[in-house]
Parts: C-alpha cells; sequence; structure tokens
C-alpha cells in the first residue's frame, strides 16, 4: 500500500482554518486566558515523565477542532498504520521507513518484503553489545596491548550529528573512554582533532552505509594514513570498525569482517542513531545505556501510534508548527533547551526537519502552492537570552518558540537549577504577556529620569507580547527520557509531511552539489578550468592560481 495523495489546501479543514485565522489572528494571547480560565489545563499533556504546556499558543477551541479535521482529511492515521508496518513509504526510493523498528522488542513482527527484521535487528544489537562491553573492560586491546582510551567516529550528516548530540546529551553517563567526532571535509578539522589522540589507544569508527560518502572516506584514510606512521597495516583491522551495507570495500580499507555492523536501506542517514551508526554512543555510555535509549524511543512510538490526535504530543506539536507556518506565516521556529547538555539538539533537529520536509514536489509529483519545512534554529538556554531574544521579544518577525527543560539536577545543583527553570518560566510568561505603555512609565517614573526623557524611553522599553510559545518539561534527563524526546520529533517531522503531502525521506536535494564537487575537484586537481557561469569560472581561476 502507499501513501494517499491529498494537497491539504483542498480540504475542508484548510479553508476553514483560513476563514477561522481572520476571527482570531489579532486577539491577544491573555485575551484567550481571560476568556477561558481552564485553558492551560485543557491544552496540555501529561505523559510519562513528559509535561507539554501549549497553552501559550495564538489557538482556540476552534483551531484545535479544525487543525485535527485536517489531520483526519489528510489521512494521518492511516499514513501512520503504513508508516509502522513496513510499507515502501519513501516511495521515490522505493523503501520502508523503519527506524522506528529498531527500538521495537524482538518479540514483534514486522516484515519488509516478507521477510520478519526484528531478528535479524537483534542479532546486530547482540553484536553491538559483545563488542561495546569488549572495549570498555579493555577484553579489546589495540595492537601494542594497551586498552582503549578514545573513540573517533567518523561520518557525517546523520552519521555524525545524531550520535554526536546524544553522546553530548548522555556525557554524565559517560564511562572512561573520551568521545570525539570528526564530520567536517576542512582537513583542520581532522588534524586538530588527531593532536590529541595516541595510536596505540584510539579507536576509529567509521559511519558510512556505501562506504562511498566523500567527505567520510577522505577523512577515513586520512586517520589510516596518521595511523600507520606508528602502526603496520595488520594493525588497522584492530583499530578500524565500520558502519556499512559495503562489506566489500571495508574489507579492503583493512577492516576485520568481524568488525563491520551492517545497516538497513530501510533506515535513512538522519534517523539512523538507533542503529548500528549510534555504535559510538554505545562505548560512550555503555550498551545498558544505549539500550534505555531505545527503550524510551519506543515508548513514545507507541505514544504516537495508540493515542487520540488530541492527546498526542507529535500530532499536536506538528498541528501547531503548520498552523504557523501555513496560516500566521511564520518563517521560522527556535527551539531553546535549557540544559547545556542539549548544546547540539537544535542543530539536529535543523538537519531532521530541514533535510526531511524541505520539499516543493508534492507525491503526485506537482508543484506545490503553499509553504512546506520548518526553518529550525535555536541554542541553549540562558545562553539564547543573551544573543537572540531581542529579535524574538521586540523585532518585526513571529518566531514560535519551543522551551525544553529537566525538572531535576543531574548534579543536584538545586540554587543553579532554580535560577534555570525561573529563566525558562520568565521567559515564556514575558513572551506572552508582553510590557504595555502604562507598566513601563510607572516603571520609569521610580527613576530620577527628567519626564522629557521618560517620554522618549517609554516607545523603546514596550514589548507587544502575544509571542507564541509551547513548554516542554520532563523529570530529568536520563537515556530514556532523550530517547523518548528525539523520537517525539521524528514522529512530528513525520506528521507534518503527510499533512503537507510530501515525502519526507528521500534528500534528493543534497545531490546535486555533491555531483558538481566531484567534477570541480578535478578541475582543481587538473589545474583546469571548464565551462561554468562567470561567477563560479572566476573563482576556480582565483583559488587555482
Amino acid at each position: 500500500m502507499s501513501l494517499a495523495s491529498i494537497d491539504p489546501t483542498k480540504t475542508s479543514a484548510w479553508k476553514a482554518l483560513q476563514k477561522h485565522l481572520d476571527n482570531i489572528k489579532d486577539t491577544h494571547l491573555t485575551t484567550f486566558f481571560k476568556e477561558n480560565k481552564n485553558r492551560a489545563n485543557e491544552l496540555s499533556i501529561k505523559w510519562n515523565d513528559f509535561f507539554v504546556d501549549y497553552s501559550k499558543n495564538r489557538i482556540d477551541a476552534t483551531t484545535k477542532k479544525l487543525l485535527l479535521q485536517l489531520a483526519e482529511e489528510t489521512k494521518l492515521k492511516e499514513a501512520i498504520n503504513l508508516y509502522f508496518s513496513g510499507a515502501p513509504i519513501n516511495q521515490t526510493e522505493k523503501r520502508a521507513v523503519l527506524h522506528t523498528a529498531l527500538r521495537t522488542p524482538a518479540n514483534k513482527t514486522i516484515h519488509v518484503d516478507g521477510k520478519n527484521i526484528t531478528q535479524e535487528i537483534k542479532k546486530v544489537k547482540s553484536q553491538i553489545k559483545e563488542f561495546t562491553e569488549a572495549i570498555i573492560s579493555g577484553k579489546n586491546t589495540g595492537y601494542s596491548g594497551k586498552a582503549f582510551t578514545d573513540i573517533v567516529n567518523i561520518g557525517i550528516g546523520g552519521s555524525d550529528l545524531g550520535p554526536h548530540m546524544i553522546t553530548e546529551a548522555l556525557a554524565f553517563y559517560q564511562n572512561h573512554l573520551t568521545s570525539h567526532f570528526i564530520s567536517n571535509v576542512d582537513g583542520d578539522h581532522v588534524q586538530q582533532t588527531l593532536k590529541k589522540l595516541n595510536p596505540e589507544t584510539t579507536l576509529f569508527v567509521v559511519v558510512s552505509k556505501t562506504f562511498s560518502t566523500q567527505e567520510t572516506l577522505t577523512n577515513a584514510q586520512t586517520c589510516k594514513e596518521w595511523f600507520l606512521q606508528k602502526s603496520s597495516t595488520e594493525d588497522i583491522s584492530h583499530h578500524f570498525v565500520a558502519v556499512s551495507c559495503n562489506t566489500e570495500n571495508t574489507t579492503s580499507f583493512g577492516i576485520n569482517q568481524h568488525y563491520i555492523f551492517p545497516m538497513w536501506d530501510w533506515v535513512g542517514g538522519r534517523f539512523s542513531l538507533w542503529s548500528s551508526a549510534g555504535l559510538s554512543i554505545s562505548l560512550s555510555i555503555g550498551y545498558h545505556h544505549f539500550n534505555a535509549l531505545l527503550e524510551g524511543a519506543f515508548e513514545m512510538d507507541t505514544h504516537f501510534k495508540e493515542s487520540p490526535f488530541d492527546e498526542n504530543i507529535p500530532v499536536i506539536l506538528a498541528l501547531i508548527s503548520i498552523w504557523y507556518n501555513n496560516f500566521f506565516k511564520a518563517e521560522t521556529e527556535a527551539i531553546i533547551p535549557y540544559s547545556q547538555y542539549l548544546h547540539k539538539l537544535p542543530a539536529y533537529l535543523q538537519q531532521a526537519f530541514m533535510e526531511s520536509n524541505g520539499k516543493s514536489i508534492d507525491r503526485d509529483g506537482n508543484p506545490i502552492s503553499y509553504q512546506t519545512g520548518s526553518i529550525i534554529w535555536g541554542a541553549t538556554g540562558t545562553n539564547a537570552q543573551h544573543a537572540f531574544f531581542q529579535l524574538i521579544h521586540q523585532g518585526t518577525k513571529l518566531i514560535p518558540t519551543e522551551f525544553i527543560a529537566f525538572k531535576e539536577s543531574l548534579f543536584q545543583e538545586e540554587k543553579h537549577q532554580d535560577k534555570l527553570i525561573a529563566n525558562f518560566f520568565a521567559q515564556t510568561e514575558a513572551l506572552m504577556n508582553g510590557k504595555s505603555t502604562e507598566e513601563v512609565s510607572s516603571e520609569l517614573n521610580t527613576t530620577t529620569l527628567p519626564e522629557e526623557q521618560i517620554a522618549k524611553l517609554i516607545p523603546y522599553k514596550i514589548f507587544k507580547g502575544n509571542k507564541p510559545s509551547t513548554s516542554i518539561l520532563i523529570n530529568k534527563l536520563t537515556p530514556k527520557s532523550i530517547g523518548a524526546l528525539v523520537s517525539l520529533y521524528e514522529h512530528r517531522i513525520f506528521a507534518q509531511g503527510i499533512i503537507w503531502n510530501i515525502y519526507s525521506y528521500d534528500q534528493w536535494g543534497v545531490e546535486l552539489g555533491k555531483q558538481l564537487a566531484i567534477r570541480i575537484e578535478q578541475e582543481i586537481n587538473t589545474k583546469t578550468v571548464n565551462k561554468h557561469d562567470q561567477s563560479t569560472t572566476n573563482l576556480l581561476t582565483e583559488y587555482i592560481n
């Protein structure tokens, strides 16, 4: 079965939402709260150790009803069933989309092309577990007999962003091994990393599904050459492992066949951290924590698959995002985690959202007449408050903002934690309420400033408020809660893609630049400039000469 192709703008819900927007677009958030004393309770969801408050968004009961109707008319429920069943919903590449299967218990049955894949997944998990425990315990050593001290993940895109983000997020749970990540083909990046390492005690994890990704293979080759300066070719098999489908290329690189961890074509790169692409995560925090990460994701999978849409966190957040993107014409969305551990989450979500839903062709192959894709950006609070919150508070753009925090500090630093959470709550309140002319005037009148100066200052100190935000409050940062959080965003991306009538799981947009880069590199190597546009020709000439 294939996904239905429904133009969302042709649905009755979409048309009703357009009319409804005219009725509430100028309504201030504070008015919504005055009109409904139970609003905060009605527009929030408690699930496991998550509390999601979306009451500070510019919606009312009618908005929510129509958005849920939009999900029904675009057949989101049917799409969710196909998503989890193993149907080839990545239709341009004729593949299933089953990163969810990677965290499904082994006693479940999931078929791809008539084959139950859960036993195969179980086998790879066992391989990851065995290898992880052998490295951490010191059973497996380097060529000189010394235990490993450093792990270097070599990948790019989903083969880097996901494992890197999770490893940083769960640094509190990290063991004695030090993790490093090489992604950019910039030679300075790889050399800066290598200068800190000892080849006798360093393990390299090369992550490339095809083992042909230009950046990854270039960096892997450089690491191999560095390693061979103090070792022999035979030693490569002790220090390099591969996550790949291409056993021929990995073996010719010198990697031991027992150190090749398979991947599957039904797992997209940006959703691959749950697979053997997450080997560096397992090595960093131990397999039991890696498994807890998978368990948390599975619990969110179940919530998304089984909960009614009006209580379904990924669905509600997807619909709110569509409301701002397509009706308020908001250009971007900010995601602000109030935890330094999650400092790489915005970058990870940039790829997940923008590579998945940055599409302009619908599922019938026709150009799209409406906006798709969410431009995601952000940084950690409170750093972000001192960087770009000025634009969110008083700028001319509408920027829906999502706040994420944990109730409990891992190091039990209550004084710091109280200040951190106070800032989180204060920002959402300030964005909603703003500061009126009367409040500013009253505040300035307590100063010794002359009246004339006060009158000039007032306009600059007014905050209009009415800036929307969503708050996600989680009990504690654990492998399980992070697994659930990342899974939440994966399903939100899926739901938005279904409603926008696009294919979220191909990525043809990254191919053209790669193809041209190969051709241009040949021209650089031969110092021969072929036919290009005038600007590119000038740039190439300047570089070559």
